[in-house]
């Protein structure tokens, strides 16, 4: 049988509860899976290419875009714009390739309204503990004490959302959460309309049966 169509998997949780580390560990795991590349008005940052990091476009072009219907998804998140273009996820699903979005739940929402609904598998990852949340932000020495407590402040409006998603996970331990997203994405594979030629083949099958003496 033919190669299967790919997933829209999204992947959600306020920052600090682990999306970012588990998106990179499932794409090691499995290079059918790729990451989406988003637009974005905001500035590269130092290191940062354009159409590996981010495509990075100015506002004119970006609105442009989602006049005419080629953002999957788009948000307006602290001053700048960032989405998701249509295109390249349409054509990856096509050729079996899942594409992973780590997004916010408005974003998760929109792509869960489009026309692509169908192939999409979202899940939302919560944290052990506030606590612990909090403890995770400052340890990884990214961002300002402000930016820290800005993010915090986030936290609970992007966690009460987490009852519109498919799957809900609480990210304890990296490891034993990095395995159920494994289980669910596999087991997800598998739903009738991910193997665009079963129908086929249950016809060929239907064929063979009437075929027999």
């Amino acid at each position: 049988m033919q190669n299967r169509r790919g997933l829209l998997i999204i992947l959600s949780s306020p920052s600090g509860a682990g999306k970012s580390t588990l998106a990179t560990r499932l794409r090691n795991w499995d290079p059918d899976i790729i990451f989406s590349v988003s637009a974005t008005t905001r500035a590269p940052r130092p290191g940062e290419q354009d159409g590996r990091e981010y495509h990075f476009v100015d506002e004119a072009q970006f609105k442009h875009m989602v006049t005419e219907g080629d953002m999957l998804e788009h948000a307006h998140v602290f001053g700048n714009f960032y989405g998701s273009p249509r295109g390249p996820v349409q054509d990856a699903i096509e050729s079996g390739k899942d594409v992973l979005f780590d997004i916010d739940w408005q974003g998760a929402q929109q792509i869960s309204n489009s026309a692509l609904a169908p192939h999409v598998l979202s899940i939302f990852l919560l944290p052990p503990s506030i606590t612990e949340l909090h403890r995770r932000l400052v340890s990884r020495a990214q961002d300002s004490e402000s930016t820290i407590e800005r993010r915090m402040s986030k936290s609970w409006d992007e966690i009460s959302h987490w009852d519109a998603y498919n799957y809900v996970l609480v990210n304890d331990d990296l490891d034993t959460t990095e395995t159920q997203l494994r289980t669910i994405i596999e087991a997800t594979r598998l739903r009738r309309i991910q193997q665009p030629d079963l129908t086929a083949h249950v016809r060929e099958l239907q064929s063979q049966f009437e075929d027999l003496p």
